[in-house]
């Protein structure tokens, strides 16, 4: 079979192909990366979204804690820190997400022909699986759309390896997904004490009130 009909557009197909399209339907593999692709910028906006929205909930968090320990409150600005904690928790987790999978979009606009399918989606298949399963406790909604792009790049993958007779190789894709999250962490953590201030002390904010 043609790499470039398969890539781009249906062949003719025999009667081995029609018997096989019966028990699994399939389609020219462009479109359907590129319906990934739009799939994943969907949800990269989405989280996008939600940092910006933490982002806010982290600042006035920090203000009204600053507040309470300018008016020695112990008790309340103890239970905001803990609420600052975890909405950074979060935060980073959703950030480095965003990373990982605009990392995955990138690749995939990459890809060019049908050996670069499998290198590519293999470790962005693990990707995408790290990613759902970080997310999906804390964000519901997210678990189902990260679950159907996870399909489809699967689907996508087993064609791919199955017209083209490529053995996918788990431990490379598994590398490759670890250095993907890993890079993402790194970013996110030089960024996150960039932009946000360390919480201050009931000791040092007494200094500053003396």
């Amino acid at each position: 079979m043609a790499f470039a009909s398969k890539w781009s557009k249906p062949n003719e197909p025999g009667m081995g192909e029609k018997l096989q399209s019966v028990v699994k339907p399939t389609g020219p593999l462009k479109p359907r990366i590129e319906h990934a692709q739009r799939k994943l910028q969907m949800q990269i906006m989405k989280l996008d979204s939600i940092a910006q929205k933490l982002r806010e909930k982290d600042q006035l968090l920090f203000k009204r804690i600053v507040q309470s320990i300018q008016q020695h409150d112990t008790q309340y600005s103890a239970v905001l820190s803990n609420e600052l904690a975890q909405i950074r928790k979060l935060s980073k987790m959703v950030n480095q997400a965003k990373l990982a999978l605009e990392q995955i979009q990138l690749r995939l606009s990459t890809i060019t022909e049908l050996g670069d399918v499998v290198v590519t989606l293999s470790p962005a298949m693990a990707v995408v699986k790290n990613v759902r399963s970080g997310l999906a406790s804390m964000m519901p909604e997210v678990d189902n759309e990260m679950g159907e792009i996870s399909e489809l790049l699967g689907g996508i993958l087993m064609d791919a390896g199955q017209v083209g007779g490529y053995n996918i190789n788990f431990e490379y894709a598994n590398e490759e997904a670890t250095k993907i999250l890993e890079e993402a962490a790194s970013v996110v953590e030089s960024k996150m004490k960039e932009k946000f201030p360390d919480l201050p002390s009931m000791s040092e904010d007494s200094k500053i009130m003396g």
